[in-house]
């Protein structure tokens, strides 16, 4: 990787941090929007042609969760060995060799695997491009919320690629196993977010965290780590909850849709739909997330999560389904945000990349559990609208848990 650009020239200009941010977001847009969220669009195609049941469909996005939670364990250890941008584009390359391998295996076993190593890979994107981010914001604090904002934004421009991308490729690739051709397609578009990248990860390179100077700023450091974990227990839990709670929707929501009659054209217009609202959000909720040191955004935005996602489980009605799809899309990535934004504001930019990594774990963990939950809950009676009263309460409770988190 070449080396940075100074910083004076790199951030003289406001556009140019918003543009560094805008390209960054790439990263968010291949590892979530792509790599996790795309899957919900081929689940249906996949389920019918494969046979699966609720539970083992839902298994898809589990698995994707543990090799997420697996890539977040691993990822401090390479962020003391590697520079942010060099783990980001690791990741990257990686998330999309096993976006195209999917595409050529129809048994279970083979296609959990690749759901495994792309969500360990996506990881890496995501922690690291987060960290990037937050460094970035440091550069400008009076925007340190938009930019955070426009970073987890990107994964919209994820969600919004698949929604017109899958459903186009559907239609005209050939059978059998047409789905397999999306995941081709797919692949192609993480290597086009892939060379996005190359630009951030040379340029916010040069934004080295602090290095602490000797036995004694070493020893100071290490005694806040292990006492704020324990201080933010309130946040992690209720981020945790989240995980739990959002990822039933995300990965059931286009096969309810289909469920409740809508076809393919309904559904493109629902997740594109979601996927802007995504990107709009950055803007929405950027104030929010400067003043916020505690858990009140976090809560907040949990509580208008769990509203989003229990309306299609009461109402199949398309306009109460549009707002709940913009709804959902309008607050789920700044939830992440907002973990971002409370370890800048609680931690010393030295734990930076350990309070992000801690967070993300505590997300994966409950990402593991609400996919599997949901789909053995949808094999039962009530169907995939019950399991999305779960996903709601689940939501519920993190908000509540989170309210609780008080500033360091």
């Amino acid at each position: 990787m070449s080396a940075p650009l100074p910083l004076a020239f790199s951030f003289a200009s406001p556009w140019r941090s918003l543009w560094l941010a805008v390209a960054l977001s790439m990263g968010a847009a291949l590892s979530l929007g792509i790599t996790r969220f795309a899957y919900a669009l081929l689940l249906p195609p996949m389920r019918e042609d494969l046979g699966w049941s609720y539970t083992l469909a839902g298994a898809m996005n589990t698995v994707n969760a543990l090799g997420y939670l697996l890539g977040a364990l691993a990822t401090p250890w390479l962020l003391r060995r590697l520079a942010p941008g060099a783990v980001l584009m690791v990741g990257a390359v990686m998330a999309t060799v096993f976006m195209g391998l999917s595409g050529f295996f129809t048994q279970a076993a083979p296609l959990l695997v690749q759901r495994l190593l792309a969500g360990g890979a996506s990881a890496l994107v995501f922690i690291a491009g987060g960290l990037l981010a937050a460094r970035l914001g440091a550069q400008v604090p009076g925007r340190s919320g938009l930019l955070l904002g426009l970073y987890y934004g990107g994964t919209g421009w994820g969600i919004s690629l698949s929604a017109l991308l899958v459903p186009a490729v559907l239609a005209v690739a050939p059978a059998p196993h047409s789905w397999t051709w999306a995941w081709w397609a797919l692949a192609l578009a993480c290597v086009g977010a892939t060379a996005a990248l190359l630009w951030p990860a040379r340029v916010l390179s040069g934004l080295a965290a602090p290095v602490a100077g000797g036995a004694g700023a070493t020893s100071a450091a290490a005694l806040p780590e292990r006492v704020r974990w324990r201080a933010l227990a309130p946040a992690l839990l209720g981020y945790g909850l989240f995980g739990v709670g959002y990822i039933g929707y995300m990965t059931f929501v286009v096969a309810l849709l289909r469920d409740q009659g809508r076809g393919a054209g309904e559904v493109t217009l629902f997740y594109a739909l979601l996927g802007l609202a995504v990107v709009v959000s950055s803007r929405v909720w950027a104030g929010l997330l400067d003043r916020s040191h505690g858990g009140e955004a976090l809560a907040r935005l949990n509580a208008l999560l769990g509203v989003a996602t229990i309306l299609p489980a009461l109402t199949g009605a398309w306009p109460v389904v549009l707002a709940s799809g913009l709804l959902f899309g309008g607050v789920f990535l700044s939830v992440v945000a907002s973990t971002t934004a409370l370890v800048r504001h609680n931690l010393p930019q030295a734990l930076w990349a350990s309070g992000i990594s801690a967070f993300t774990i505590v997300f994966a963990a409950g990402q593991i559990v609400g996919p599997t939950v949901v789909g053995w809950i949808a094999d039962g009676p009530g169907g995939l609208a019950r399991g999305l009263v779960f996903s709601a309460c689940a939501l519920w409770v993190g908000a509540l848990v989170a309210s609780r988190q008080r500033p360091l």
